[in-house]
């Protein structure tokens, strides 16, 4: 496939002799003003390190979220920084959406199955947690302390799923405790009616773990995951979603990365009528690292819908994110909107992403956008890379050449395009089904 976004941002190493402690910024530096020792004087008038200086009629409003247009005392209009968006606990907070807001604007509202609107009134799917015995499992009301600590509703249906909630599943992986086996989570809806759900995983300090999330049945469900990896920690979580063809499943996926710790999160996306996931990353100390992946395969008339943020706040950290797509039928969409928010604080970054997507029939949609905003200079690099496709004619050719008929060969494509996510998992039985449920959606496309 061509590649047809791609953007990639590498600055010069600091000079000798500047300050190379990162470790010590303070608060001043997150609010723009120059840290340490090193002269940021713009050298421009009118400008300052992060970019244009804005006019004070541009200072901002009232309004939760949102600021004054630059020209003039104009309508209001959405903050632009990713960073800037709102957060809170009240669903007062969050409007009534229309379809305009730009974190639904890809969204077809009138799918959610009132979600966004009614009272989630419904029992939430069941959860059955197997696997290590050295991880602490808890059922808890929703007065324990621990929840919501290490995460914030950023929508109104994530918001809408914590006001509603009454009871949470607890996953710990105890402190310098290597779990014994994979955690897995079963999910299992049995009804439509609208329901709330809420899971908080934690990795305490120097722990490591395998956690995997696998929904299946039919629901409408809103749901809350918090993950908190803690110093040193290295945790793997896998959402996997092969619902019924009638479920809508609308995600929000946070987690929160302390110093030197290693997280992984995996999306795979297969089932379900509408899927909305939003993974987020934030980094609380320096020299952590992240890697999310995602697949997901939309078949007629699927939404599969994915939007995750990685926050670079601190220091010194990486971060990788490779999600791959492909579609089949009339009506299948999918959406992948990419955000990395590199703050001023967080010098020495080191950060890329990727979206890739493969369309194998006419009347499917893929939308892709890669969102990259940088607020300090002095880091390591940044990029990202968008493409949307058929299959590429010389991989064809060339299997064709050899032997393997057509089929066979848009077979062996496809496979060998959404295995780089598969493999990612390390989970053998769950690699060998997943890998089982792509051979199905292929043949249900008669690929």
């Amino acid at each position: 496939m061509a590649e047809t976004t791609h953007t990639e941002f590498t600055p010069n190493t600091a000079p000798e002799g500047e300050v190379t402690d990162l470790g010590d910024l303070d608060e001043k530096a997150r609010l723009g003003a120059p840290s340490g020792a090193i002269d940021r004087s713009a050298a421009i008038d009118g400008f300052t390190e992060q970019g244009e200086s804005l006019s004070a009629q541009n200072a901002g409003s009232e309004q939760l979220g949102l600021k004054k247009h630059s020209h003039g005392n104009a309508p209001v209009v959405p903050e632009a920084s990713r960073g800037e968006r709102r957060r809170s606990f009240d669903l007062a907070d969050f409007p009534t959406l229309t379809g305009l807001e730009e974190d639904w604007r890809f969204t077809p509202l009138k799918r959610l199955r009132g979600l966004h609107t009614e009272e989630l009134n419904g029992s939430a799917p069941s959860i059955e947690v197997t696997g290590a015995g050295n991880v602490t499992v808890e059922t808890v009301g929703r007065g324990d302390a621990r929840l919501g600590a290490s995460a914030t509703p950023e929508d109104r249906v994530s918001a809408a799923a914590w006001h509603t909630f009454t009871e949470a599943t607890v996953i710990t992986v105890p402190k310098e405790t290597v779990a014994d086996g994979e955690v897995m989570v079963s999910v299992t809806g049995t009804h439509a009616e609208a329901a709330a759900q809420h899971i908080l995983i934690t990795a305490e300090a120097f722990s490591k773990a395998v956690v995997v999330i696998d929904h299946h049945g039919s629901a409408t469900l809103a749901q809350n995951v918090e993950i908190v990896v803690g110093d040193g920690a290295d945790l793997t979580v896998v959402s996997v979603q092969e619902w019924d063809d009638d479920a809508v499943h609308v995600s929000s996926q946070q987690a929160k990365i302390g110093r030197d710790a290693r997280y992984k999160h995996v999306v795979v996306s297969l089932g379900g009528d509408l899927v909305r996931l939003t993974p987020s990353s934030i980094f609380t100390a320096p020299g952590a690292e992240v890697e999310m992946y995602g697949l997901y395969f939309a078949d007629a008339g699927q939404h599969l819908e994915q939007r995750l943020l990685v926050d670079h706040a601190v220091p010194n950290c990486k971060s990788r994110v490779t999600y791959k797509g492909a579609l089949q039928g009339a009506g299948a969409h999918t959406v992948w909107v990419g955000d990395v928010l590199i703050r001023k604080a967080a010098e020495g970054t080191d950060t890329y992403e990727t979206n890739r997507n493969l369309i194998l029939t006419d009347g499917a949609r893929a939308d892709s956008v890669p969102n990259l905003e940088i607020e300090t200079g002095l880091i390591e690099g940044a990029g990202h890379a968008s493409a949307t496709g058929r299959f590429d004619d010389e991989h064809l050719f060339y299997l064709m050449a050899r032997g393997i008929p057509e089929v066979t060969a848009r077979r062996l494509v496809v496979r060998g395009f959404l295995n780089e996510v598969i493999q990612q998992i390390k989970v053998p039985s769950l690699e060998e089904r997943l890998s089982e449920s792509v051979e199905r959606e292929l043949a249900a496309g008669n690929l």
